[in-house]
């Protein structure tokens, strides 16, 4: 049976083009097309027939996308949602995985790259090509923060700049609240970039809500 797709955007043309273009790959059937996330619910009330993925836009009317993704959790466990918008903003990125999101791509990709960003969900339940380890759904996993901390030998300091860092607060600010000096905090953000093996504050801070390491800020 063909994996069931639910498209969310209140850009029409856009719209129009992605619900043209799914509809070319096989193995995939376009369910519902809706212009915000509260049409989208009310549509899978109306039918209970419940997409397997949800192609989502983020900023909408009514109801956006984190929004629509933390619905979609939980009154639908079971669909898989891959955001699909122009934003690149570190913060909307690590906002949509908190609320759920499986899946963080950009507008204007080619369509292979859509495609594999589809297949890759629905495979290995996930689809973030910046990341390098799985984020499933931004929440902890079983095993146990400590043990998580363990696994990355992170220490006390390395935590706490961790959690600061997933924060809109500059390298300075961070530490200012640490009160260590910024050369001393350069020093402890190079020393977690390895543990963690990332480049970049937006992954380090994806990785860190993937494993458990953050509760939240």
């Amino acid at each position: 049976m063909p994996t069931t797709i639910a498209i969310v955007d209140d850009h029409r043309l856009f719209l129009e083009a992605l619900v043209d273009l799914v509809r070319k790959f096989d193995g995939y059937e376009v369910l519902y097309v809706a212009k915000n996330g509260r049409d989208l619910l009310e549509q899978i009330h109306q039918s209970y027939q419940v997409p397997d993925l949800a192609l989502v836009d983020l900023h909408m009317p009514v109801m956006d996308g984190f929004e629509t993704t933390a619905q979609l959790r939980q009154l639908y466990p079971a669909v898989r949602v891959l955001i699909l918008t122009i934003s690149d903003r570190k913060e909307d990125r690590v906002h949509a995985v908190r609320q759920g999101a499986q899946g963080y791509l950009y507008k204007g990709l080619p369509p292979d790259q859509i495609r594999r960003a589809m297949d890759t969900i629905m495979t290995e339940g996930f689809y973030f090509p910046s990341l390098p380890t799985v984020v499933r759904n931004g929440q902890q996993p079983q095993s146990t923060k400590q043990g998580q901390t363990s696994t990355f030998n992170l220490t006390e300091q390395e935590l706490e700049f961790l959690r600061l860092a997933c924060s809109q607060l500059t390298y300075q600010e961070i530490a200012n609240r640490m009160a260590i000096s910024l050369p001393t905090m350069d020093m402890c953000r190079a020393s977690v970039f390895t543990k963690l093996n990332v480049r970049t504050r937006v992954d380090m801070v994806l990785k860190g809500i993937g494993h458990g390491l953050i509760d939240e800020w």
